[in-house]
């Protein structure tokens, strides 16, 4: 039976965001911009979270609503300190962890961090614990179905690398480690008492920006062809983002699109991996990024 396209969620459907704040990293481009765009237009004050600031202002300009444009570099962990000392006991009721980077060739963060395990997982593990003390509502991960690739699993003797980095196998650690950031987070919250709720979303196959930096030409020409003939748009991948962002879901949901292996179509909650599921390689992964980023769960729950 066809599903009737008008009764699928979308933005239409958001509520009124007037008077609230979210933070969005990574939204001068792609799904990042679209979804700052959406929450804009539904009257929240979106803060545009973004390494090159010139891009950002530029990409905010484009927004009809109120919006804010901060530095924030992922790949520094300095840079992340810097951001959450910088936001002043405001209330942030949303925080958005979009920002990405997707099968690069090797290269590490300024702390030594493999590129994309620093900059999609424990960039945004320091980020989001340095900030919980503002958070009201909720911390939404953008993850991947690319946490099923091959034998994904978080290499806890070498998250780094070091021996057998592939940039297929480094994105995919990645992407599991933000399925298992959020189990856990949203574990910590429940156990401290806090309303926050942390959840996760993925964008089935969206033509983005994000895929133009894989390390194989080839990988790059596939995804080219893919971007154009198909993939759904920008718009259409930032629904499952937004849906997690605003609906009443439970904490630890992950919202992705409803359509033949979750690549396009309206959001919904997806399953995940037995591997995301583990909530001992949740603990276990936290206690590594603390140790890797000096930064933990703070003391005053997200919240209160």
């Amino acid at each position: 039976m066809a599903i009737d396209q008008n009764k699928r969620w979308n933005t239409g459907l958001l509520p009124d965001l007037a008077g609230r704040t979210a933070v969005v990293t990574g939204a001068n481009s792609g799904i990042g911009l679209t979804a700052a765009d959406a929450l804009a237009r539904a009257g929240a004050h979106v803060v545009f979270a973004v390494r090159d600031v010139e891009r950002g202002r530029a990409a905010a300009a484009t927004v009809d609503g109120s919006t804010e444009v901060l530095r924030l570099d992922l790949a520094d962990l300095s840079s992340v300190r810097g951001f959450a000392e910088g936001w002043q006991d405001r209330p942030l009721d949303l925080l958005i962890n979009n920002a990405g980077v997707m099968m690069i060739p090797r290269r590490h963060t300024r702390d030594g961090f493999e590129m994309q395990f620093g900059t999609n997982h424990l960039g945004h593990f320091a980020l989001t614990n340095l900030l919980l003390p503002y958070v009201t509502d909720r911390v939404v991960t953008l993850a991947s179905a690319a946490h099923r690739w091959g034998d994904a699993r978080i290499r806890f003797d070498d998250p780094n690398l070091e021996t057998g980095y592939s940039p297929r196998g480094a994105y995919a650690q990645s992407k599991l480690a933000n399925l298992l950031f959020t189990l856990e987070l949203q574990r910590r919250l429940a156990e401290s008492g806090s309303p926050v709720r942390a959840l996760a979303a993925h964008p089935g196959y969206a033509a983005t920006n994000l895929q133009s930096h894989a390390a194989n030409p080839v990988a790059r020409a596939v995804m080219r062809f893919g971007n154009r003939f198909l993939a759904q748009d920008d718009r259409a991948g930032a629904l499952p983002t937004l849906y997690a962002a605003t609906a009443d879901l439970p904490g630890a949901s992950y919202v992705g699109p409803d359509g033949v292996m979750e690549a396009r179509g309206g959001p919904t909650l997806v399953g995940r991996s037995a591997a995301a599921s583990d909530p001992v390689a949740a603990r276990r992964l936290w206690e590594l990024s603390e140790e890797m980023t000096g930064v933990g769960f703070p003391a005053v729950p997200a919240g209160h």
